[in-house]
Formats: C-alpha cells, sequence, structure tokens
C-alpha cells in the first residue's frame, strides 16, 4: 500500500483541504501528534513538528507543507493560515500471526492511518515567529575523470605534492592481559 496525497481547494472561504491515506502507522500514535497542532498557525504547528521526535510527526509535516504549497499555488496567505483542523481515521488493517506456545497462535495487527488537515485562512495576520531556512539539494561532486571538468589550482597542487604522501602506520602496543583467550574468559557464558 502506498501514501496518497490529495488536495481540495476551497478559495471563496479561505479554506484547503489535503489528505494522507495508507500511513502506515496506528491512528492512535498519529492521533497523539495530531492533536497537539490543532488551532495553531501553520509557521507553531512546522517548528514543533520539526522538535518532536516522534514518527508521526514526519509524516504530519509532510502532509502540512503540501497543504501550505497548495495553498499558495491558490494565492492564499501563507502567513495567516492556521490549522483549522485534523483528522485521523483508521484505515486498512492486515492480520499476521505469530506462533505462541502449546500449538497456539497470536494475531498481529498492521494498522493503517488516513489522515485529514484543514488549513484556513485568518483575517489576523501575525508575524511569523520562527524562521524556517529553504534547505538547497546538494550538488553532486564531480569527478577528475570526467572529461567536462576543467582542472583549477588546486588540482594542480594536489597532483604535484601527491607523491610526498607516506602511508600511516600505526604501532600496535599488546597490553599483558589481552593474550590469548583472555576476552573469551571474560565473556563466557558461565560465571566462575
Amino acid at each position: 500500500m502506498t501514501k496518497k496525497a490529495a488536495q481540495q481547494h476551497d478559495v471563496s472561504t479561505g479554506r484547503i483541504t489535503v489528505r494522507m491515506r495508507y500511513v502506515r502507522m496506528a491512528p492512535r500514535k498519529v492521533r497523539h501528534i495530531a492533536d497537539l497542532i490543532k488551532q495553531r498557525s501553520v509557521d507553531d504547528a512546522r517548528a514543533l513538528l520539526t522538535t518532536l521526535p516522534h514518527r508521526a510527526a514526519s509524516s504530519i509535516s509532510k502532509l502540512l507543507q503540501s497543504g501550505i504549497s497548495g495553498a499558495q499555488a491558490k494565492k492564499l496567505n501563507t502567513d495567516a493560515l492556521t490549522v483549522a483542523d485534523i483528522r485521523v481515521d483508521g484505515g486498512p488493517m492486515t492480520t499476521r500471526w505469530m506462533p505462541r506456545a502449546m500449538g497456539r497462535a497470536t494475531p498481529i495487527q498492521r494498522k493503517t492511518s488516513h489522515i485529514t488537515l484543514t488549513l484556513q485562512e485568518s483575517a489576523q495576520v501575525r508575524p511569523p515567529r520562527f524562521i524556517f531556512p529553504i534547505k538547497e539539494k546538494k550538488k553532486k561532486k564531480e569527478t577528475p575523470e570526467t572529461p567536462h571538468k576543467h582542472p583549477t589550482e588546486k588540482d594542480e597542487h594536489m597532483r604535484k605534492h601527491e607523491h610526498k604522501k607516506e602511508p600511516h602506520v600505526e604501532a600496535k602496543t599488546e597490553s599483558p592481559a589481552a593474550g590469548k583467550g583472555f576476552i573469551r574468559r571474560i565473556f563466557r557464558r558461565k560465571s566462575v
């Protein structure tokens, strides 16, 4: 099952609704995080979700970012957006079985969640309390073997002084207690 995100826009009322379906987490665990961002501004909600260590926070953060992008596409004021509602519903559940003692089997439930997030443009615009830096994608480093790369002064300097490097050899020192079988005696299963 894959996660699916859908967007529903209502520009006349300044609301935007985004959905993420089939999230591979139990709804009870996702609701715990979802309740923390209700009725907060988008800026506060993003700051809170980035600091939380829970796994559900990253999924909700992606959904929130999707809602912000949809609001920008519909020309809504992103500084005035608040989380009007967030709802977590249970999705389909697959059952696995785990063998137990005396021939019994115990069911293991693999639960999924459907998350629905509604953002609303409020009349009161508050300045953002947190500033999020925009992460730029790292460019792939080019190797010197590529034909289109022009050598720089640093590359020429490295080639000239390449032969002067000597290999670093660490001297091994053995302690008297580290003889053969010493570790085995310490970590053997039965204590003496």
